[in-house]
């Protein structure tokens, strides 16, 4: 017979809701990154925009191809540290472009540069025409795991070296209001979408969160067995003392 106690039962069901609604929550979550991922795909595909003649945001267009005219502020420049291509390390140029016939800025990574004989001294940074035309596309910028400390290395210099993406902060050391995305420039931004769809493909993909929803809902199952199982033997011993 099968008759389980009732203390054992009660912790049962608690871990059971608790295991089902873990494994419901990931399947929730795969939902939304593969509508993200959607998302992501129609940006990439959708006509370009003139960031000069229309307004862009980040939630609505980011991964979006855009072109930008205006004229380049080489004496602000930010270098985004720590960044690593090819098996170096170096920077991340990211320099504002003052667009045409507009009062903002919106900031355009031009690329990498590896790191100096000494990280006291700055790397010399590609020159650059200061009349511009730039064609790329709209990007949240790298992003790190977490911020410790200050964006910024504490001295007042230019190139201003960064050790993670602030907008906020780097729109308080400008003049001009800076837009709160990043265009990255011609062939970089081919290769940063593309690193960063697989990226998220792999890590944070809908894959992954299906994965440990089957984890959870496997852990319900083998609780549940071992309820039964418990139980059943437990009536069996009793019956047969």
């Amino acid at each position: 017979m099968f008759a389980p106690s009732v203390l054992p039962t009660v912790v049962y069901l608690i871990l059971l809701v608790g295991l089902i609604g873990l494994g419901q929550w990931q399947l929730d979550r795969a939902d939304q990154k593969r509508t993200t991922l959607e998302q992501r795909a129609a940006a990439t595909e959708a006509p370009v925009i003139s960031i000069n003649e229309q307004s862009a945001t980040l939630d609505r267009d980011e991964y979006r191809r855009a072109t930008a005219v205006g004229r380049f502020d080489t004496d602000h420049q930010f270098l985004l540290d720590n960044q690593v291509e090819d098996g170096r390390i170096g920077y991340r140029v990211m320099t504002p472009l003052r667009l045409e016939e507009r009062d903002t800025a919106v900031l355009v990574d031009r690329g990498f540069v590896p790191i100096a004989d000494s990280r006291q001294k700055l790397p010399a940074l590609p020159p650059v025409d200061p009349q511009a035309r730039i064609s790329g596309r709209i990007s949240a910028g790298p992003s790190v795991g977490m911020r410790l400390g200050d964006a910024a290395d504490g001295t007042d210099r230019w190139p201003r070296r960064l050790q993670y993406m602030d907008f906020d902060y780097m729109n308080a050391t400008l003049d001009y209001p800076l837009s709160d995305y990043l265009l990255v420039e011609g062939s970089l931004a081919t290769d940063a979408v593309a690193r960063s769809s697989d990226r998220d493909a792999w890590r944070f993909g809908p894959a992954r969160h299906e994965g440990y929803a089957v984890q959870w809902f496997s852990l319900a199952a083998a609780l549940t067995l071992i309820w039964l199982v418990v139980n059943t033997r437990r009536r069996q011993q009793g019956d047969a003392a």
